[in-house]
């Protein structure tokens, strides 16, 4: 899918943040279709459904997450990215949890939605286990071997260090909240200082510098996000 053919839903009631959004994207090589509100967003769907939307939360009538709900329960599958207050994290955890692919916070530069857009379409296109071995950096992962490597140095993950780095690579590049975490994880079971603990002693082993991590990146009052993966 090249960038000229992909179509983003801005879903946004600002006048101001679509027309931001329109530039910026067309600049980028994407259409942009634009809807003030959910019912429009709908309208324009039935015509030609677009690859991605970008949807604000704090929308007239329908709002953010009501959208969401129902179309993740109708199994709409392509990505959505949320647009956010800086101070909404409740409303950026609820949406992450009704199934949005990620987040961006007002005001936002397009150089990061740009990159935001990139991975959530790159992400929706992979088939999970496509690439076996991952790559970041230094860090390497083999998800077949269950060989964790910074450089040419394996790193020895007890089992729970492994399966929450499993799920993150799974996840590389989007935004992962506590809670899908701790479901994938220990099935529900457990407290958030737990996910913090393993995190930290993973941090100790992979991060050169554990206090200024630049693989496992924490989205304050959110969640983590693992760097994303160099493309083969």
């Amino acid at each position: 899918m090249t960038t000229t053919s992909v179509k983003i839903l801005v879903v946004d009631d600002e006048p101001p943040i679509r027309k931001l959004l329109r530039v910026g994207l067309t600049a980028q090589g994407y259409q942009v279709i634009e809807a003030p509100s959910v019912k429009f967003a709908i309208e324009e769907m039935a015509k030609d459904m677009p690859d991605l939307i970008l949807l604000d939360l704090g929308l007239p009538g329908i709002s953010g997450h009501d959208a969401l709900r129902q179309w993740r329960s109708e199994a709409l599958e392509l990505p959505i990215i949320i647009l956010s207050s800086r101070t909404d994290e409740k409303g950026i955890v609820e949406a992450l949890e009704l199934g949005a692919d990620d987040y961006v916070t007002k005001p936002f530069g397009m150089n990061e939605l740009g990159a935001r857009i990139r991975v959530a379409l790159r992400h929706r296109l992979a088939q999970q286990g496509e690439r076996p071995v991952f790559r970041t950096g230094d860090l390497s992962v083999d998800l077949v071997k269950r060989i964790v490597r910074i450089g040419d140095k394996d790193i020895k993950l007890s089992p729970k260090e492994y399966d929450i780095l499993r799920v993150m690579v799974q996840h590389a590049g989007k935004v992962l909240t506590h809670r899908y975490l701790l479901d994938q994880v220990w099935n529900g079971s457990t407290d958030v200082q737990y996910l913090r603990v393993y995190m930290r002693q993973l941090r100790q082993k992979i991060e050169k510098h554990p206090d200024q991590p630049e693989y496992l990146l924490t989205e304050t009052g959110v969640g983590y996000r693992l760097r994303e993966g160099e493309q083969a």
